[in-house]
């Protein structure tokens, strides 16, 4: 959002921010705000009828917030939203169209979701993290691209456990969390275990802060909290192979990844945890359940 401060002093009247205008006239439609009733080249919005309530006179200030309606009018409603410019919040899709996606965010008019600015397809009744922003076109609308709105300098420090949502996968850099749909966080390629689904809710471990702020994270416990976990995750494979698993710690850091899920490290520890329970036995070609 805008910084009340900042709204007063440039007096724009800025589609998705909120402001606190004077009603100097009222119509049969509805009532005019501006922020001064007689000064040269003043702005004035239109407050529809149904949102003028019966005791507002003129000159009374009421505090509204800016939107376009369906013919591109800018308009006015004491409603208050679910988000506003510049802002990120988890919004409910409401329907899925020709253009995009229709977002529930407390106003008459629902929010587009353009198809371009969707990070994975959703569908109606998800629950979406979005940011708020302008198009070429002055339109308010949605976006899952939310890295450049989330913020930095989070107080989160080494170890500390942390809740997020994945909203984009990238081949390079790994998956991006919104951390309390607030912080930028990543988790690094390298620590993407497992089947982290986009747009799912998941707990995390930091496991470096960056210089700007920005938070690393892992889905995996510290090792030696992990080691029972993938022991007997291992075992499970072992035993879904009919009690042979057809290869060793000796193979490529890519299969064991591959089938495991597992760091070729986390891999020899958990069969180290098993041979020395005496569950399994590692032969040349295979590791077989006793």
């Amino acid at each position: 959002m805008i910084p009340r401060n900042a709204q007063t002093m440039n007096r724009q009247l800025t589609p998705g921010t909120t402001h606190t205008l004077k009603l100097i006239k009222k119509v049969e439609f509805g009532a005019y705000l501006a922020y001064e009733a007689d000064a040269p080249g003043t702005d004035r919005v239109l407050l529809p009828s149904k949102q003028v309530a019966p005791d507002m006179k003129i000159g009374d200030e009421i505090t509204v917030f800016l939107y376009k309606d369906s013919k591109d009018r800018l308009i006015a409603t004491t409603r208050t939203p679910l988000i506003q410019l510049g802002q990120t919040a988890r919004l409910e899709v409401a329907e899925v169209g020709k253009i995009g996606a229709f977002l529930s965010w407390g106003l008459e008019k629902d929010l587009l979701l353009p198809f371009a600015e969707q990070t994975y397809k959703v569908h109606a009744g998800d629950s979406v993290l979005v940011a708020l922003y302008l198009d070429k076109s002055e339109r308010l609308c949605a976006t899952m691209n939310v890295y450049p709105y989330l913020k930095t300098g989070s107080p989160y420090i080494l170890g500390d456990t942390v809740r997020g949502i994945a909203y984009q996968d990238s081949d390079r850099f790994g998956i991006f969390v919104a951390v309390d749909d607030t912080y930028q966080g990543l988790i690094p390629r390298r620590e993407c275990y497992g089947d982290i689904k986009l747009g799912a809710d998941i707990s995390a471990r930091v496991v470096q802060v960056r210089e700007d702020g920005k938070l690393d994270l892992s889905v995996r416990r510290k090792a030696y909290e992990q080691m029972d976990e993938d022991a007997e995750a291992l075992l499970k494979l072992v035993d879904s192979y009919d009690g042979a698993l057809p290869f060793t710690d000796k193979a490529t850091p890519e299969v064991i990844k591959l089938h495991t899920g597992m760091s070729k490290n986390e891999f020899k520890r958990a069969l180290g945890r098993l041979m020395k329970e005496g569950k399994v036995i590692k032969t040349d070609t295979a590791i077989r359940r006793i």
